[in-house]
């Protein structure tokens, strides 16, 4: 009886975890995984893979059919979220085939995005002439603001609460 009671509390437990974890929003699967914006920039040839990155919105202009996005590339943390803690990884431009409201996909927001690289771009940062792999993107995720203030998601303790 106490093995059985002792296999239930382990099941639970387990259950629990995995209740807690946030999935992937991706399916990466079919996407080149190894390959940073950096590296796309400065590679030969792009044309035609599909990848899987985020970062932080620079800027958004709206086109007539579609909207560009500037991004600097950060590393994808498990849940595919950029890690904005790790170092930046380059830049790209992001092409959305459509209307994206600025006011929702403005400077400072995170993003991950879905996407066949479309070839490069010339482009300046300041003064500096940059080359940009472009992105068309096939799906797109833009994260919820987290703000200092918002409190934990998680809470664990013991006693009294008065």
């Amino acid at each position: 009886m106490k093995t059985v009671l002792h296999l239930f509390f382990m099941l639970l437990t387990t259950l629990l975890l995995f209740a807690c974890s946030t999935p992937a929003m991706f399916d990466s699967k079919a996407v080149d995984l190894t390959i940073t914006a950096q590296q796309a920039s400065e590679s030969k040839t792009i044309q035609g893979i599909s990848v899987l990155w985020g970062g932080m919105i620079i800027a958004s202009t709206n086109l007539q059919d579609t909207t560009q996005l500037e991004i600097l590339a950060y590393p994808l943390a498990s849940n595919q979220r950029p890690d904005t803690e790790q170092a930046p990884i380059g830049r790209f431009i992001a092409i959305y085939q459509g209307y994206l409201e600025k006011s929702d996909y403005a400077q400072g927001r995170l993003i991950t995005m879905k996407g066949e690289l479309q070839g490069k771009r010339s482009g300046r940062i300041g003064e500096s002439e940059y080359i940009y792999p472009v992105l068309n993107t096939t799906q797109q995720h833009l994260w919820k603001k987290i703000s200092p203030r918002d409190p934990p998601r998680f809470h664990f303790g013991l006693g009294l609460m008065l």
